[in-house]
């Protein structure tokens, strides 16, 4: 795998520097605020509900706000995130616990017509261990693409991951995919 990476890094590196305005920002802004809803995709998600009535069954439903500045990363357009993230159907009893603050870093690969495709990756600290994470400290990886609607505004589509990395015995994970609204000012 660190012979993959070696060969991409002087491709990435030799990217030319794109256009001065970052794609997932406005013109002239250097702020932005989002807010992400989204259903889970795994074991205790909205997809998977059968049977109403089986409480191990509880719909994960997450509803995340964001503050975002401009950067770049190996000369791409960036940001850096602050997030605050909360569970709506809260269940700690269930092991359903998800309450978390986070720092994260995107990056746009693909900018073409006011569409952008990107990743990010980053730390989060939550409120409990449960039966699906064991640890507080959880990290997020997030897949998205966007479109530009006006000047401030755009929208993403996403799905974003979280898990400990193996640092504990239990490590299930959260996954989750929905829509954003991200407005620059």
């Amino acid at each position: 795998m660190k012979k993959i990476y070696a060969a991409f890094l002087p491709i990435l590196l030799s990217i030319p520097a794109m256009a001065e305005q970052n794609v997932m920002f406005g013109k002239d802004t250097k702020n932005s605020v989002s807010m992400y809803l989204s259903n889970g995709t795994g074991a205790g998600s909205l997809l998977k509900l059968v049977n109403p009535f089986d409480w191990d069954i509880v719909p994960m439903n997450m509803i995340m706000a964001g503050y975002s500045q401009p950067m770049k990363i190996l000369r791409l357009p960036a940001r850096v995130n602050v997030n605050v993230i909360q569970n709506i159907a809260y269940n700690s009893a269930r092991g359903l616990s998800f309450f978390g603050v986070g720092i994260s870093w995107d990056i746009a690969f693909v900018n073409w017509h006011g569409f952008y495709i990107g990743a990010g990756i980053g730390p989060y600290y939550r409120d409990n261990h449960d039966r699906w994470v064991s640890s507080r400290l959880v990290f997020g990886e997030r897949f998205f693409i966007g479109k530009n609607i006006t000047d401030n505004l755009r929208t993403e589509l996403f799905t974003i991951h979280f898990s400990n990395g193996d640092l504990t015995d239990t490590n299930l994970g959260f996954n989750f995919a929905g829509i954003a609204m991200n407005y620059s000012f």
